[in-house]
């Protein structure tokens, strides 16, 4: 899994901070997570059902609401509908990135504030409510004895778990003037509604009224003796996992639209665009799959190694490789290898030029070390890159090769020829 930071501007221009949680290998969808009522993107709900949705292939944009932990803005100023003009700008920003948002996901007030945002959100296909309240006045309870100086001063400092936020009547006046029943009935969306029954700040009440407001497909499961913030991590993993279940049905199309070609060849390397990004790629090769992908200063995400930070990884291992092969064959003490490679482009001949730094360790005298320097000089992918090499580009899919060509070992014997004729 790969966890990286994605700001972007809210509804009002403010800078906000989020977080994108992302599967190793190419989302089957993409989800945008809203926390609950002064809570952040670090909150142990967020992070454990973001990253568990992540493990089971769907991204997750977490982010934290405007004037609540990293973002900018003013608490004081928001209101309800402000947060939900942010979850309708981070939609539009991930769909920027090529990551639009096909499932919604909110905590508490963030339960409410997704059933809100998804309305205004055509291409969400499935939503998702963990402790929502129906009436979204209901946080209100919250502020105690406090309601009635914000009332009639129009401001108060209310403490919240231990922290204190000022509330303006303003937020008061836009709860108010939300029509929960009305917004739910207009989803027209498949929703799954999560509470637990014990919850004693949002009691299950709620889920039967959300419930029964929405129209099918609605389902709803218990999260049996789960507190209203999730705290146990056994609680946020179940939650995720009934919902990366449930939204697999939904999801389906966006998942088979983003499948992975098959590689035609056990040697083959094959690299599909994620969709992530403007230039995030997936790789797969002999089994294992990653992201490539150009730094954030060029327009990427910086998710993965660049293709000549790649093309430096090649060279690096095969020396290491080769080092190895031929200090086994000579019976030295080699313990380690290890390679440091860089990169840098010149205007002058070579344009290209890969400096390499290698570590011997072990009992080697000075004699022994000098030699393995030699042959580091002769890998296999040091000899390509100094010779060069033909490049064959056909459309479509990779055509087999002759018998004549390389079989899949070759690399691997030119290394043992290498260390044969050395020795």
């Amino acid at each position: 899994m790969i966890t990286q930071r994605f700001d972007f501007d809210g509804a009002e221009g403010q800078r906000l901070a989020g977080q994108l949680d992302l599967p190793d290998g190419r989302p089957r969808a993409y989800a945008l997570f809203a926390h609950c009522f002064t809570c952040t993107r670090k909150s142990r709900a967020a992070v454990r059902i973001a990253r568990a949705l992540a493990l089971r292939g769907i991204g997750v944009l977490r982010f934290d609401f405007t004037g609540l932990g990293d973002s900018g803005g003013d608490f004081a100023d928001t209101t309800f509908s402000g947060n939900v003009r942010d979850l309708v700008a981070a939609s539009a920003w991930m769909a920027q990135q090529g990551m639009a948002p096909s499932l919604l996901v909110g905590h508490s007030l963030g339960g409410a504030a997704v059933l809100a945002a998804a309305t205004q959100l055509p291409d969400i296909a499935a939503v998702a409510t963990i402790a929502a309240p129906f009436e979204v006045g209901h946080v209100t309870k919250l502020f105690g004895d406090k309601l009635d100086e914000l009332t009639s001063r129009g401001e108060a400092k209310v403490d919240l778990g231990g922290t204190p936020f000022t509330i303006r009547r303003s937020f008061i006046d836009d709860l108010r003037a939300h029509d929960p029943g009305q917004t739910i009935a207009q989803l027209k969306r498949p929703l799954l509604v999560l509470h637990a029954p014990l919850d004693g700040i949002v009691g299950i009440d709620n889920a039967s009224a959300i419930f029964l407001a929405a129209r099918h497909p609605k389902s709803f499961v218990s999260l049996d003796r789960a507190d209203h913030l999730l705290t146990g991590g056994a609680d946020a993993d179940y939650a995720a996992e009934v919902i990366a279940a449930w939204a697999s049905r939904y999801l389906a199309d966006a998942e088979a639209e983003h499948a992975t070609p098959a590689a035609p060849r056990d040697d083959a390397v094959v690299i599909a665009e994620t969709g992530a990004g403007r230039y995030q790629v997936e790789v797969r090769a002999a089994g294992s799959r990653f992201l490539a992908d150009e730094p954030v200063d060029v327009g990427g995400l910086g998710s993965g190694p660049s293709p000549y930070q790649l093309l430096s990884a090649a060279l690096g291992a095969c020396t290491a490789m080769t080092l190895r092969m031929y200090a086994n064959q000579k019976a030295w003490p080699l313990d380690r290898v290890s390679v440091t490679v860089t990169h840098a482009k010149r205007t002058e001949e070579p344009r290209d030029v890969f400096s390499r730094e290698v570590v011997v360790e072990g009992a080697l005298d000075a004699a022994q070390q000098d030699r393995l320097i030699e042959i580091a000089n002769k890998c296999p992918v040091h000899r390509t890159l100094e010779r060069g090499a033909a490049v064959e580009t056909h459309k479509g899919t990779i055509p087999p090769l002759p018998m004549a060509s390389e079989p899949p070992e070759q690399h691997f014997s030119d290394m043992e020829k290498t260390c044969k004729e050395e020795a």
